[in-house]
């Protein structure tokens, strides 16, 4: 049984994104009012405000957290064409100050010259790495070179896309037979450039990213996209939202051991959901990689499991008002109003300042 809970956000226009940390007991949140809020989970289960404050002079369209290995560290991106990188302080100035946490704002990064739409940590083992895309369709890789002065970035890598990102997702494989790889998706609403997600992995030889895969089945405008943990698998899945929900399978092939070039993927597609109905604006996986979320416009999350044969199949919903929903259930729901953050389904706004 799932269980939703509403939260009064008290944002004052559409929120976009909610990011949790990694062990679950904080959140972020960010909205068109250009402020981010983080939220803290009591021991009674109840979530709290803590701060709040405006970050940027546009929409904000994510946030994200980096691994509490580097500290609270929080990353911000907006329609202002800049990312921004966040450190909370626990403040022993004076004695009123003394115990009491401020957000402080590191640095900006000014490179894009269109919206930032999506800003990402790089997994923990490759060190403090910040990844964004834009609108101008250009990837950008920052890294800290110093994880204790965090004002202080540089631009590692820049790689043209060809078309307007969306989104970006890191694959989080630590193992030394995979490569750094991410992939980027494209709200690109022309459905004759097909395409809208690419793969880019690490090559050592050049020192650069290259592409090495294009999903040219998914044709439509993508919104979100999610590599699932890894946990020793061979293969690689990758989660998609866009007009539906698509969940792929990557697997490398075989490389002759005198071979260096770039991997080649077996692509498969596992699954494919319309029971959405409406355009999908977020999939989140669970840590452990076996029960994916995912919520659109019909004001719902929808939770997908695997079976044992990897048949993939609908385990739960919850309407935006919290109440649940039996997964056979078909009727038509109504969207929600208001801000529970769970559904996200003011997330649904999201293309509209893009």
């Amino acid at each position: 049984m799932f269980v939703a809970r509403s939260i009064a956000a008290d944002h004052k226009d559409l929120i976009h994104d909610v990011s949790y940390d990694f062990h679950g007991r904080r959140m972020a949140t960010c909205s068109s009012d250009q402020s981010v809020k983080v939220w803290d989970k009591s021991e009674s289960g109840d979530w709290h405000c803590t701060a709040s404050w405006k970050t940027h002079s546009g929409s904000v369209w994510r946030v994200t957290w980096a691994h509490p290995e580097f500290g609270q560290v929080l990353a911000s991106c907006s329609f202002d064409r800049t990312a921004a990188v966040w450190e909370e302080i626990v403040g022993e100035s004076n004695d009123k100050q003394r115990g009491l946490s401020h957000w402080i704002k590191r640095t900006t990064l000014v490179d894009s010259r269109t919206s930032v739409t999506d800003v990402k940590f790089a997994p923990k083992h490759m060190g403090l790495m910040l990844t964004t895309c834009s609108a101008d369709g250009v990837v950008r890789i920052y890294e800290a070179p110093d994880v204790m002065n965090l004002s202080q970035w540089s631009l590692q890598h820049e790689i043209s896309c060809k078309l307007s990102c969306s989104c970006i997702s890191w694959n989080p494989s630590s193992s030394r037979a995979h490569p750094s790889m991410f992939a980027v998706g494209s709200d690109d609403s022309n459905v004759a450039y097909g395409g809208k997600v690419q793969i880019y992995e690490y090559n050592e030889n050049t020192r650069k990213y290259g592409k090495v895969e294009t999903l040219m089945t998914v044709t439509d405008a993508v919104h979100d996209i999610a590599f699932a943990p890894n946990l020793g698998r061979s293969f690689h899945v990758l989660a998609i939202a866009t007009k539906d929900v698509r969940i792929f399978k990557l697997a490398p092939m075989r490389k002759e051991s005198s071979s260096t070039g770039p991997s080649k993927f077996e692509v498969q597609i596992v699954a494919q959901f319309d029971h959405h109905n409406s355009q999908v604006w977020r999939v989140s996986w669970n840590i452990t990689s076996t029960l994916l979320a995912s919520s659109g416009d019909d004001g719902c999350v929808r939770l997908w499991k695997a079976n044992y044969m990897d048949n993939w199949k609908c385990t739960g919903i919850l309407r935006g008002d919290g109440s649940p929903l039996s997964a056979s259930s078909g009727q038509p729901i109504s969207t929600m109003v208001g801000s529970s953050l769970l559904s996200q389904n003011a997330l649904n706004g999201m293309s509209a300042g893009r």
